[in-house]
């Protein structure tokens, strides 16, 4: 309970703070530079060394590959029957296809499952949520834009990723027996900076502003986010016999809110950034919701 309540604590300070505080300008970049380039590093080299191997450690990632493409599939065609624009139909894509696996799903998980659910969250994000952004993500973004992908600056973006890099050290290190105890601990308490830095630059970065005739498809992307995604991953983890903490972790990072990154994907691509920064904002405050009540659901 204490770590839900920092969650919601850390948010809603970074709301206040963007309303009434006034912030200097460049606050919320010099967050994100942190939290990506420093505490997510130190977190993954922390972790996975401690990964225990699972049989069932590839059902986080296709968790990922389902909530992704089957928003594709399922927004192409419902803009084809609904004429929607090319934008839009790419806004919902990105922003509904990719979760706040990272942000949110780290200290949410956390917060529900210790350390052992925290590790699972980091192989749903570092295999599946951050690759697919990193490529299938910015195909998209082109495509839907009217640009043509550029397969190079793809494959450099994933192999130089921070966090990345910092899988590939701590697969390693693990290998050969783990970090010297002093080396895990500094790992660990510069990791933990992560967790409110990164609610507080969500809270610092929230908006809703609903655009005319976007009800509908708000509705809609959440819908596909927040509930048919996780129950299409519940449906294959249970048919390939998953089960256990790698089930539960699995759908709830399917469940996660909105991605920030896609949504900023899609604002420099022109993908209706009004709709795509509503969904984010709305969806980031039902997921602390939906996510604890599908925890429970679950059996967590």
């Amino acid at each position: 309970m204490t770590a839900l309540t920092l969650l919601f604590a850390c948010l809603l300070l970074g709301m206040l703070v963007k309303r009434y505080a006034r912030p200097p300008a460049g606050t919320v970049h010099g967050i994100n530079w942190w939290v990506i380039n420093i505490a997510l590093p130190a977190l993954v080299l922390q972790l996975v060394p401690k990964v225990k191997l699972d049989p069932h450690l590839w059902f986080p990632v296709a968790t990922m590959w389902i909530t992704f493409f089957g928003a594709w599939g399922l927004f192409a065609a419902l803009g084809r029957w609904r004429g929607w624009s090319r934008g839009r139909i790419g806004a919902l894509t990105l922003v509904c296809g990719l979760g706040n696996t990272s942000f949110m799903g780290y200290p949410m998980m956390q917060a529900l499952h210790g350390s052992e659910g925290l590790t699972l969250a980091v192989v749903a994000d570092q295999l599946g949520c951050f690759p697919l952004l990193a490529s299938a993500g910015v195909v998209v973004a082109n495509l839907y834009a009217g640009q043509a992908p550029q397969p190079r600056a793809i494959a450099r973006r994933i192999l130089t990723f921070p966090a990345f890099l910092a899988l590939v050290a701590g697969a390693i290190a693990g290998a050969l027996g783990g970090w010297p105890a002093l080396v895990d601990g500094v790992l660990g308490q510069v990791g933990a900076t992560l967790t409110p830095l990164a609610l507080f630059s969500v809270g610092l970065q929230f908006r809703f502003k609903l655009g005319e005739r976007q009800a509908g498809p708000l509705a809609l992307g959440l819908c596909w986010k927040l509930l048919l995604a996780p129950l299409a991953s519940l449906a294959l983890g249970l048919a390939a016999g998953v089960s256990g903490l790698v089930l539960t972790v699995g759908v709830l990072q399917a469940a996660m809110a909105p991605m920030i990154s896609a949504a900023i994907l899609a604002d420099e691509h022109g993908l209706e950034p009004q709709l795509a920064n509503t969904v984010l904002g709305a969806g980031i405050v039902l997921s602390l919701a939906t996510v604890p009540l599908g925890n429970w659901l679950l059996g967590g």
